[in-house]
């Protein structure tokens, strides 16, 4: 007797432009929202997609613990730069390094990781990447020295980083179209949540704790999380054999075809009949490794993913996740630490982390909104006449818009007239309630707006990011020190802001027609050529 099947094989949603999906539902399909399954799945009850809900959250989970801890460990330490500057003999620009050079090797990361994933496998990738954060991590804890603590932090930054790619692989691999904005969001509280280890960091350091003890908590954490991991996270790669919709007359169905309804039926007993393979056994997907897929194209893959610069898209991710971490993130884990230990404020060193708080207000009050995300697209294609077009989402982006560019100018105006501390908090609240919203939605937009390799664009999009965030932060104190807050932090770095935020004007606008134009180019003819099954959408 075959097993139950979790969800509908028989959908006919299917792609007619990159980004454009027909999701009208035939009678008796399963729907959500009102609409068709997308991707199709498979009966195969090894196939991601028919796996239980508790499964592919426990999955969501480990990858979202890994993105946080990664970016926590991260940045966390950014309120030792004084207390570096002085033990290592070096200036506070200098002990800023350990942490925007681990930063830049958080991104290479994913240029040798991501193709190592599709290569060899989500699991084991994923395994061993937490292997080597964690011997990072204690390696730094126990580090002398400034050129050992660098390595240290390298180290355990470039195997970490591959948590920027793996929720969004693995969101894209389980779960079905009308789901993934809301997962995505889940990632993204993740990654916004480990923005908050500066805050972990200085209550240890109000504590009377060394900076040793960040990383023995990280260590912790770390190794807790590959044991949950190694118990619930199976190879979520997997080519989808997908049954096609049947073609229908132009006049409609003749006598001798059979209806739409019968067809429904005939495709069941197909599907009933056919052999369907069991469930792996348990032991079967704890195995560490996957099998290697030979066809995989190692250092082609590096290579070619630098093209998807080219896919405006793409290029919007890159500098939204950039700017938001770069100018932003950055700016007021170095500032605030600065200015509020000093005169009119004088607090202890040990509070200087407090300012995470009013990032954990912004993404709190951004999170029961988190499902908009994915019901403003439902409606918009329920009036589309069920047709989903991939800028259904830019809407929930035109209040975070404004509300970002006002958080950055009250923060840069607040360090240059000393006002209260909470015009701080106000302004990097409301940054950061904004940027939720950003890093979500771009995120979900060019995925689904660009047919292609995922893991090919993913490294672009991590490398792309952690460059752009590297170039804007590495000289960032001294260009604030040296020309004033309100001019760097209110002026440049928000014009900056503004200009990348316009882009949802743009894509909501022009975006099915850039689809379009670009799906006809070269390049979208050499990565369809170089496509791999499963890798779409």
């Amino acid at each position: 007797m075959a097993p139950a099947i979790a969800h509908d094989v028989h959908s006919h949603a299917h792609e007619e432009l990159p980004g454009t999906v027909d999701l009208n539902a035939r009678e008796g399909e399963e729907t959500h929202y009102g609409q068709a399954l997308f991707p199709v799945p498979s009966a195969d009850p090894n196939d991601p997609l028919q796996w239980t809900k508790f499964k592919k959250h426990m999955i969501l989970l480990c990858c979202c613990l890994f993105s946080f801890l990664g970016n926590s460990a991260l940045i966390g330490p950014s309120t030792y730069i004084g207390l570096w500057s002085v033990e290592f003999n070096v200036s506070p620009n200098t002990a800023a390094g350990l942490v925007n050079y681990p930063n830049l090797a958080f991104g290479f990361g994913s240029l040798i990781l991501v193709p190592c994933y599709r290569k060899f496998g989500r699991r084991p990738v994923m395994l061993v990447s937490m292997i080597i954060y964690a011997v990072g991590i204690i390696w730094a804890s126990q580090a002398k020295t400034f050129d050992e603590l660098m390595g240290a932090r390298v180290f355990h930054s470039f195997g970490s980083g591959v948590c920027e790619a793996l929720p969004v692989q693995l969101v894209n691999d389980i779960f079905f179209l009308h789901e993934r904005g809301k997962k995505l969001g889940w990632y993204t509280v993740a990654l916004c949540l480990g923005a908050t280890g500066p805050m972990f960091s200085g209550f240890m350091l109000a504590g009377g704790y060394s900076w040793n003890l960040f990383f023995y908590v990280e260590f912790a954490f770390a190794v807790a999380l590959l044991i949950l991991a190694f118990f619930y996270v199976e190879e979520t790669r997997y080519v989808r054999k997908v049954i096609n919709p049947p073609e229908t007359p132009p006049n409609g169905p003749s006598e001798t075809s059979p209806t739409d309804k019968e067809q429904n039926v005939l495709e069941r007993e197909d599907t009933t009949s056919a052999s369907i393979p069991p469930r792996k056994p348990f032991l079967e997907q704890l195995r560490p490794w996957s099998p290697i897929d030979h066809e995989s194209e190692f250092f082609m893959m590096m290579l070619r993913s630098f093209t998807y610069l080219l896919v405006p898209s793409t290029f919007w991710v890159i500098t939204t996740y950039g700017i938001y971490i770069g100018l932003c993130g950055f700016a007021f884990s170095f500032i605030f630490p600065l200015k509020i230990v000093a005169p009119p404020y004088n607090w202890p060193a040990t509070n200087a982390g407090l300012f995470s708080l009013a990032s954990i207000a912004g993404w709190a009050f951004a999170l029961p909104l988190l499902p908009l995300v994915d019901t403003l697209a439902a409606r918009l294609t329920k009036r589309n006449k069920g047709i989903r077009e991939a800028e259904m989402r830019l809407g929930i982006l035109l209040l975070p818009m404004v509300v970002a560019p006002a958080g950055q100018i009250l923060f840069g105006m607040a360090a240059e007239k000393d006002l209260h501390w909470i015009a701080y908090m106000f302004g990097v609240a409301m940054t950061q309630w904004a940027g939720f919203f950003y890093f979500t939605v771009t995120l979900a937009y060019a995925v689904d707006s660009y047919t292609a390799n995922l893991s090919e664009m993913l490294i672009i999009m991590n490398l792309g990011k952690q460059a752009i965030s590297f170039g804007l932060s590495i000289e960032v104190l001294n260009w604030i020190l040296n020309n004033g807050y309100a001019k760097v932090i209110a002026g440049a770095f928000t014009a900056v802001l503004v200009v990348n935020n316009l882009g949802v004007i743009v894509f909501m606008i022009w975006g099915k027609k850039i689809r379009v134009a670009t799906s006809k180019t070269w390049l979208a003819a050499m990565h369809k050529r170089s496509a791999v099954v499963g890798e779409t959408h």
